[in-house]
C-alpha cells in the first residue's frame, strides 16, 4: 500500500529526536547550528538569527559540501514552518551520518509564537 506524506513524516518522527523551542534556544545558545529547511521565500520573510538555510529539496545535495556542516558531530537544530519537513530532514541527516541532530517541535511557527509571548 502506498504511503502518504503524513505517513512518511510520522515514520521520520519515530526515528529522530524532537526538542522543544526552549530546548532549541538552549542548544543554540551553546553553539549549536540552526538549520532552516524551508523554501527561500519563507526564509526571506523571517528566520532564527544566524540560521543556515538549505531548502529541504536540496539538503542531500548541499549539506555535505556546506562549510558549516563538515563536523558531523556538531549539534544541529533543524526547523521548518511547523515540523514536518524538519522531521524528514533530520532523518535524512542521520542517514548521511550526522550524529547530533534534532528537529524542533512546531517549527518556526512555534519559535515565533514563543518569541512573541516573551515580549
Amino acid at each position: 500500500m502506498a504511503k502518504t506524506a503524513s505517513d512518511l513524516v510520522q515514520a521520520a518522527k519515530a526515528s529522530i529526536q524532537q526538542i522543544s523551542v526552549s530546548q532549541s534556544q538552549q542548544m543554540l545558545d551553546d553553539d549549536s547550528i540552526a538549520l532552516d529547511v524551508r523554501e527561500p521565500e519563507e526564509f526571506a520573510k523571517g528566520h532564527i538569527a544566524d540560521a543556515r538555510h538549505i531548502p529541504r529539496g536540496m539538503l542531500e545535495f548541499s549539506v555535505e559540501t556546506h562549510p558549516d556542516f563538515q563536523d558531523k558531530t556538531r549539534p544541529i537544530v533543524v526547523y521548518c514552518k511547523s515540523g514536518g519537513r524538519s522531521a524528514l530532514a533530520t532523518a535524512t541527516l542521520q542517514q548521511l551520518g550526522f550524529t547530533n541532530v534534532y528537529s524542533m517541535i512546531g517549527g518556526y511557527d512555534a519559535w515565533s509564537a514563543a518569541s512573541n509571548d516573551a515580549d
